[in-house]
């Protein structure tokens, strides 16, 4: 079904089924990919955070799901109006340092959405 993606059930610490079944992809890897997927970038309004989907050279369909400035920026408004005194997140490493023009922007946008 479209939009539907299932995690095989992979226990992990009682739970029957956790992201332990899937692998994390980094950012740059995303934003490469994205535009040559199946659907572009969505947004979930549950989750406030971007996801793609696309199928593999076998046929399997996928759904990517990450962190963009619009998501990053909408916790750290929240962080904000909670007067929490920050947020992590999850490998900044993962951003894309290669010195491309359009991987400079995407960085630059990921780290200023960190500061509202």
């Amino acid at each position: 079904q479209d939009h539907v993606c299932s995690l095989p059930k992979v226990p992990f610490r009682g739970a029957p089924c956790s992201d332990a079944a899937g692998s994390q992809v980094p950012y740059s890897t995303i934003m490469k990919q994205v535009n040559s997927s199946l659907s572009g970038v969505l947004w979930d309004e549950v989750q406030k955070a971007p996801f793609y989907e696309y199928k593999d050279s076998v046929g399997q369909f996928h759904q990517v799901w990450f962190d963009d400035p619009r998501s990053i920026s909408l916790k750290a408004a929240y962080m904000k109006s909670r007067g929490l005194r920050g947020i992590g997140m999850w490998n900044g490493n993962s951003l894309d340092y290669s010195g491309e023009a359009a991987a400079k922007q995407q960085t630059q946008a990921m780290w200023q959405a960190l500061t509202p």
